[in-house]
């Protein structure tokens, strides 16, 4: 792949990772009161926008991360769980609304795309697992689970905008181009790979074979789920997971 070095006005992608990073903020600001916009250096507008469009489910986890009973680790942690679990719901009930919707000849890519996304997600608990296994400390404990719960959470919303497209009558997307031929693309991918090398360099050896196998699945994930979405769907697919292998990077064999 033709490597991309610099491209400006490849903001569409960070807009994305950016997206990513300032609701994780807005977990982690909850848990130790801190203000996500300052702690991520981002504009208050974006943070407001962020919170006015916050669903019901995240809502009531910033509520139950307020409550001085469940101050504590362990309820902290329970809240994001309850909170991944709550997406999980949503997330089944977006993917059988959008099953009856969806034309014949999209269906089968349709339950391609959600199997390996399901494959990704496991192959991923592992490297979680892996990667704050070589960490210590409360701050480490609370992002674990902030990290599992957000792949969920945006799974939810990726099936929930996709049934509401296909009710409302909308064209299907177009289908992206070869990601050669997209200096976003190309310009996005050079930066997961960077992460990703920067990750298995710091990753305990005997755990290296975890990253391949979890890089690899989502790997599917991307190629099962491109023909459904647009050059901009690929894009957001692409930045949350430069936001993981950065934040992974950055956390692996920190005390």
């Amino acid at each position: 792949m033709r490597i991309v070095k610099a491209l400006p006005g490849a903001d569409r992608w960070r807009r994305a990772r950016c997206a990513l990073a300032l609701t994780s903020a807005a977990v982690l600001g909850a848990a130790f009161g801190a203000v996500p916009g300052a702690v991520l250096g981002l504009a208050p507008s974006a943070a407001h926008a962020e919170v006015a469009a916050a669903d019901p489910i995240d809502a009531a986890m910033r509520t139950c991360l307020a409550r001085s009973d469940m101050s504590s680790t362990a309820g902290q942690v329970q809240c994001m769980d309850n909170a991944r679990i709550g997406w999980k719901s949503a997330l089944d009930n977006a993917w059988q609304q959008l099953q009856p919707k969806l034309p014949p000849a999209q269906r089968k890519q349709w339950e391609k795309s959600q199997a390996s996304w399901q494959a990704s997600r496991d192959a991923e608990k592992q490297l979680l697992a892996d990667v704050f296994a070589t960490t210590h400390g409360t701050m480490y404990v609370l992002a674990e689970a902030d990290m599992q719960l957000q792949p969920v959470r945006d799974r939810a919303l990726a099936l929930r905008s996709a049934a509401a497209r296909i009710s409302a009558g909308g064209d299907p997307p177009r289908r992206p181009r070869a990601c050669t031929a997209d200096a976003h693309c190309e310009h996005a991918m050079f930066d997961l790979n960077r992460y990703y090398r920067r990750l298995q360099a710091k990753m305990p050896a005997r755990a290296r074979p975890t990253l391949v196998r979890a890089q690899n699945a989502w790997t599917a994930y991307l190629n099962a789920a491109t023909p459904l979405v647009d050059e901009r769907g690929r894009i957001d697919i692409i930045g949350a997971r430069v936001a993981t292998l950065k934040r992974l990077s950055e956390t692996v064999g920190n005390d």
